[in-house]
């Protein structure tokens, strides 16, 4: 549950999904994780985007097998004082994981709430304190109910009460809803996509991409230069360097996807070359 948990942030199902199933049968317990080199779990991440958390599932099977013999903790708080778990992850595994009275608040749950209690099209843009209060007013007091409260209300907004196009006919409460009652006003604002095209993120996307299939350090001259320009076998990762260097990247973009890389744990430096971490 934690696994998927942290792996489903701001990444689709159909992504994860692939991902997950070789994640656990690899790595069936918080222990054999741990095991293994932090690099390890970067690797296995794949191209599921914003590989620190990748780093912080390592660091989380760390701390459970240091510090809860091994098996992950059912308890909020626990689960909050583990690398890489915020609020909302913490709430979702004690909730679905272990059967708490948690108030779990997802993208799918903050638009029901918004469209059925506050007639508003979509959620505000960031969590608020009285979107908090809402959810938790709302949960149930016992906690098998509380949980069959979460997962319906998530179901809800993610098959039915959609951002898009909503099936409002198909909608079992749609005979409550102040969206609907007001006549399905129009968004306070029009959401906005993350790009990705030309930044440094789709940059560093490229050189984890190499550093994933490289079983030795990269040297820094490899990223510098088309892969026809070494005059040698790029080491078995010829097809993401080509795709890095199609890219066109200016050499500062370059430099700062490396030395953010490196900052953040993804990557460091060994033998005059770029890998993993260790």
């Amino acid at each position: 549950m934690l696994v998927s948990e942290i792996m489903l942030q701001q990444t689709p199902v159909v992504r994860v999904l692939p991902v997950w199933e070789e994640w656990l049968r690899r790595w069936p317990e918080p222990a054999a994780l741990a095991r293994e080199p932090a690099g390890e779990a970067v690797r296995a991440w794949g191209r599921l985007g914003y590989p620190r958390r990748a780093l912080r599932l390592h660091g989380a099977a760390v701390a459970i097998e240091r510090d809860h013999g091994g098996t992950v903790p059912s308890d909020y708080a626990e689960l909050l004082g583990l690398p890489g778990v915020g609020s909302y992850t913490a709430a979702a595994v004690a909730a679905f994981a272990f059967g708490r009275r948690e108030t779990v608040v997802d993208t799918n749950i903050r638009r029901v709430h918004a469209r059925l209690f506050s007639g508003a099209a979509l959620p505000a843009p960031a969590l608020t304190a009285a979107e908090m209060r809402l959810a938790a007013e709302l949960l149930p007091s016992d906690a098998a109910g509380s949980v069959r409260w979460n997962a319906s209300v998530m179901e809800l907004g993610a098959l039915v009460c959609t951002a898009r196009a909503p099936k409002c006919p198909a909608c079992p409460v749609r005979d409550r809803c102040a969206w609907l009652a007001a006549g399905e006003p129009p968004p306070a604002y029009t959401p906005k996509g993350q790009a990705w095209h030309g930044t440094d993120r789709q940059v560093r996307g490229g050189v984890m991409a190499v550093l994933r299939l490289a079983d030795a350090p990269v040297p820094a001259e490899m990223f510098q230069q088309a892969p026809a320009d070494l005059g040698f076998e790029a080491a078995g990762i010829g097809v993401p360097l080509a795709a890095l260097h199609r890219l066109n990247c200016a050499p500062e973009q370059l430099e700062r996807a490396l030395a953010g890389l490196l900052e953040d744990g993804l990557a460091e430096l060994h033998q005059g070359g770029y890998r993993l971490p260790a």
